[in-house]
């Protein structure tokens, strides 16, 4: 039977016995076997209406003939049961039973995404989730439930904005900045010299390519005194492989298999962020389009960055990606700083 890793939470009431009933519950299932389950951790609350008591949360490993639906189905009963009712996002709860994993399955549904979208760089739900399944896989990233936590606990105390051109990278960035007294690191290219890249691949197209990729190098090299603000959060209004979307939509294919190597070897001496955060938005339909020069790409070249911006965002071994539907949509920062938060 497939093999699922269930998040447990409570601030509101006995949260301890609140907790024990849920997974009494969930044992109790004809189609489950409650294999594992891990300590209480009491945590903070993150995000959500101000004045919440701190919140007890645990994970519990099962093996179910259930369905993804069926197995959220009977977790949502378990919370009506408990007295959950939902107000406020991310309010005071009773209960809230998340399914984080069901085996390798990844599914995307209006109303279940596997795995759970925010899993990974949230701290309350993999301290507890490694005592129990710490070699159980994220599929998205192609890491082990420890090997987010341990990026969480060794990476740079940074996070890298990235999506198409016009997406409003910049921003967000300066957002997250103000509202976190952090660092922030602007991109260090010349985007004036995107219209020729595209107008000449194979000459200047390969010399901005190489431009671009020195550039962030430069600026992302771990001796940068900007690494060392007294732990204030850095946040980049760039994201380093970028450079490689520009070669994949751009370049010839020889040049860009060249260009590949070079990026390789930049990477191995850059500081990489914790968490990449994609702004999912089509270039055309930005709303920063044209801010600094890129209105003479055209729109066939747009479209080919936008996919490759893309696609190389969710490329297994980049770390945790927080995908939002555009920079001015209205929760875009609340999830941002409920991010940062979480990975504390």
């Amino acid at each position: 039977m497939p093999a699922c890793l269930v998040g447990l939470g409570s601030n509101a009431g006995d949260r301890a016995h609140l907790l024990q009933q849920a997974v009494d519950r969930l044992a109790g299932q004809e189609s489950v076997r409650v294999t594992a389950v891990s300590r209480w951790h009491e945590t903070p609350p993150v995000g959500g209406p101000p004045g919440q008591g701190p919140f007890l949360n645990g994970a519990a490993l099962l093996e179910t003939s259930l369905s993804p639906e069926a197995l959220l189905d009977a977790l949502l009963e378990i919370e009506r049961a408990l007295g959950r009712t939902r107000a406020a996002r991310w309010s005071a709860r009773t209960i809230d039973l998340d399914l984080l994993l069901y085996d390798r399955r990844t599914l995307r549904t209006p109303s279940l995404a596997l795995p759970h979208p925010r899993m990974a760089w949230r701290r309350f739900v993999l301290e507890p989730a490694v005592e129990i399944a710490p070699t159980m896989v994220h599929p998205p990233t192609g890491w082990t439930i420890a090997r987010l936590l341990e990026h969480l606990d060794t990476a740079a105390h940074y996070v890298a904005v990235t999506g198409p051109i016009g997406a409003g990278k910049t921003h967000l960035a300066e957002r997250i900045v103000e509202k976190t007294a952090g660092v922030l690191m602007p991109d260090p290219v010349d985007w004036k010299l995107l219209a020729p890249f595209s107008f000449d691949p194979g000459g200047n197209g390969r010399r901005a390519a190489i431009e671009f990729l020195q550039r962030r190098a430069e600026l992302l090299t771990a001796s940068r005194d900007v690494w060392l603000p007294g732990g204030a959060l850095v946040v980049s209004d760039f994201w380093f492989d970028q450079s490689a979307a520009l070669a994949r939509a751009l370049l010839p294919q020889q040049q860009r298999e060249a260009f590949q190597q070079r990026l390789e070897t930049a990477a191995r001496e850059i500081v990489r962020p914790k968490l990449i955060v994609l702004l999912d938005v089509p270039a055309r339909q930005a709303g920063w389009l044209g801010h600094r020069g890129e209105e003479e790409l055209s729109a066939d070249v747009l479209d080919r960055l936008d996919q490759a911006t893309i696609e190389l965002a969710g490329v297994p071994g980049n770390g945790p990606v927080l995908r939002l539907t555009g920079g001015e949509a209205p929760d875009a920062l609340e999830e941002v700083l409920a991010a940062v938060e979480a990975m504390a």
